[in-house]
């Protein structure tokens, strides 16, 4: 008896947001299917990955990072290093050092280097705060201001700071905003609300519904990733209806599978691999799951994440 597929259709369609100028710009979202359901219905636009790098350098960086930027003095010089890595399709600057409890680096200076970038690189960009609400409500306003033209994405847009945010990425400064929940559906719902209430089209408006390493309490996040894209297409929420960014990198090479050492823990094997595998696997799971977009960090994770989603899209 022969097999006969049944596609699995939907009315909806994930809005299109695109990020920079020209013709460099990176479209995230489009899709109005499942995550790689090809045999559904075409994709419209593949997955996307960016890089991350720092307003901090290599300071902090281990040393398999170090080796990527060998001879980079500037943050702008990592930014033009970073954007020529295979299978990146955007830049993400997290401005880390204004966090209040760590170098607090004043806003000025935050925004000189998120200037900085910006004039050295033609390519899409998106900008992360200190993940301080208070901090990044005044950040995050005033880099959009100094960024005007070059249609970034602000990340980092919570429900404490959205007005701030909101209203100057998205309305005053023609920006795009980057609303972030904490893995829950109906938190993500509310901001999206929110921020439309504000006066911000929701086709500027990228998700951002909470970020995990792979491990303990990570199915938290993957079953959210799930149940906002099964809303969003199986029931055409509107308010759901944005592409979903997640920082990967920014959680797994903190977590201690990355970072111990291997005098500390010989059994787990080569700190490096450790770290990248981590990326990766997280990475793969968020995006079999509904994310649009990862940002990681390590070339490897990023070649071989690029080619999962080119075999599978």
């Amino acid at each position: 008896m022969p097999f006969t597929k049944k596609l699995q259709k939907f009315n909806a369609t994930i809005r299109t947001v695109e990020v920079g100028t020209g013709d460099k710009t990176t479209k995230l979202g489009g899709g109005n299917t499942l995550p790689f359901y090809t045999f559904d219905a075409p994709t419209a636009n593949t997955a996307k990955i960016g890089i991350e790098i720092s307003d901090l350098g290599l300071a902090h960086e281990p040393d398999c990072i170090k080796e990527v930027y060998a001879g980079c003095e500037t943050v702008a010089d990592m930014a033009k290093k970073a954007i020529t890595i295979e299978g990146v399709d955007f830049l993400c600057l997290k401005l880390e050092g204004g966090d209040p409890n760590g170098e607090n680096r004043p806003v000025e200076e935050l925004v000189a280097v998120a200037k900085e970038v910006a004039d050295a690189v033609d390519f899409p960009i998106v900008v992360e705060g200190c993940k301080n609400v208070e901090k990044d409500a005044e950040l995050l306003s005033k880099v959009a201001e100094a960024l005007q033209g070059k249609n970034v994405l602000l990340m980092s847009a919570k429900e404490e700071n959205y007005k701030n945010i909101g209203a100057a990425a998205g309305l005053a400064y023609n920006q795009l905003v980057g609303a972030e929940s904490a893995v829950d559906i109906n938190l993500a719902k509310q901001l999206n609300v929110l921020l439309k209430q504000l006066g911000v089209d929701s086709g500027k408006v990228v998700m951002n519904v909470g970020s995990s390493a792979a491990g303990y309490g990570f199915d938290y996040l993957i079953s959210t990733l799930d149940r906002v894209k099964a809303a969003a297409l199986g029931q055409n929420d509107d308010s759901l209806l944005m592409p979903i960014i997640t920082p990967v990198a920014s959680e797994t090479w903190s977590v201690k599978e990355s970072t111990a050492t291997e005098e500390d823990m010989p059994e787990w094997g080569s700190v490096v691999e450790r770290a990248i595998d981590m990326e990766i696997e997280t990475a793969v799971a968020c995006l079999a799951c509904g994310t649009d977009a990862v940002i990681l960090k390590h070339p490897t994770s990023i070649a071989t994440v690029s080619k999962m989603i080119s075999a599978l899209s």
